[in-house]
C-alpha cells in the first residue's frame, strides 16, 4: 500500500493534492454559500487566456496566468458591485472573452505545445516543487487570514446587514476573489480547467448537506477535500486511471453518501 510513496513523483502528487484539496475546499464553502458555483469554472477558463499568453511568450504559463486570472477576478467583482449585472453575467463575459483570446493566441503558434493540454486536462503526477511551494504559501496565507473568516461568513449569509454593521464588505470581496483566483490557477495545473470547478464545489456542497453551522460546513468541506485527494490518488494508481478525474469521482461519491446519510 505504501510502495507508491517510494516514487518521488507520487510524493509530490500526494503533497500537492492534499494542499490543493485543503485550499479548494476552504474557499469553496464561500462559493457555494454565495451561489457562485459558476465562478470556479469561469476563472479556470479565464486563466486559459493567461496560459496561452505564457506559451506565446515562451515563459512559464503559471507566472502569466496568475496575474491574468487575478485581474479577471477583480474585474468580475467590480462589475458585480458597480453595475446592475449579476455575478453570473460578469463571469460569463470574462469567461467567453478569455477563452476566445486563448484560442486565437494558440492558433498563432506554429508548433505543437503540450503545456496547453497539461492545463486543459491537468496532470497531478507532473506537479513540481514550485507548485507545492506556491500551494503551501497559500495555505499559510489562509491561516494568517483566518480572522477574516468570520467577516466573510457574515457577509455570505447577509451582505446588507454586514454593510449596515460597518464591515468592509466590498474590500473583503476583492480579497476573497483574489484568493480564489490564485487557488483556481494552482488547482488548474493539477486537475485541469475542465474539472477545477468540481474541485471547488463538490466538497463544499457535500458538507453543506451534512452541517448545521457554517463553521462545521468549513471543517467538513476541508476534510472531504483532503481525504478525497488522498483516496483518489491511491485509486488512480491501482486502477491505472487519470488521477484528477479519480479524485473528482471520489468527491462525487462523498456527495452521494452525504445525501444518503441526510435522508436517513
Amino acid at each position: 500500500m505504501f510502495e507508491i510513496l517510494s516514487y518521488p513523483f507520487m510524493q509530490r502528487a500526494f503533497i500537492g493534492g492534499l494542499l490543493v484539496g485543503y485550499l479548494a475546499s476552504y474557499y469553496g464553502v464561500f462559493i457555494v454559500q454565495r451561489g457562485l458555483s459558476f465562478l470556479g469554472s469561469g476563472l479556470a477558463h479565464a486563466a486559459f487566456g493567461g496560459v496561452a499568453i505564457g506559451i506565446l511568450l515562451q515563459t512559464e504559463p503559471l507566472w502569466v496566468s496568475l496575474p491574468f486570472t487575478i485581474l479577471v477576478a477583480i474585474g468580475i467583482t467590480w462589475i458585480k458591485e458597480h453595475t446592475r449585472l449579476g455575478g453570473d453575467t460578469a463571469i460569463g463575459i470574462f469567461f467567453s472573452v478569455s477563452m476566445a483570446l486563448g484560442i486565437i493566441i494558440l492558433s498563432l503558434q506554429h508548433t505543437y505545445s503540450t503545456s496547453a493540454l497539461t492545463y486543459l486536462f491537468g496532470s497531478i503526477l507532473a506537479v513540481t516543487w514550485l507548485d507545492i511551494i506556491i500551494s503551501g504559501l497559500m495555505v499559510l496565507l489562509s491561516a494568517a487570514l483566518w480572522p477574516l473568516w468570520r467577516r466573510w461568513a457574515y457577509s455570505s449569509f447577509d451582505q446588507e446587514l454586514a454593510i449596515s454593521d460597518h464591515l468592509p464588505v466590498h474590500r473583503d470581496d476583492y480579497i476573497l476573489s483574489i484568493l480564489i483566483a490564485v487557488t483556481v490557477v494552482v488547482a488548474m495545473k493539477m486537475v485541469g480547467i475542465v474539472l477545477v470547478a468540481a474541485f471547488l464545489v463538490i466538497p463544499a456542497a457535500a458538507s453543506r448537506i451534512l452541517s448545521h453551522t457554517f463553521r462545521h460546513m468549513t471543517l467538513i468541506s476541508i476534510a472531504i477535500g483532503v481525504l478525497s485527494a488522498f483516496i483518489g490518488l491511491y485509486v488512480s494508481y491501482f486502477l491505472d486511471i487519470p488521477s484528477g478525474p479519480a479524485i473528482i469521482l471520489v468527491q462525487a461519491g462523498a456527495f452521494i453518501l452525504a445525501l444518503v446519510v441526510k435522508q436517513k
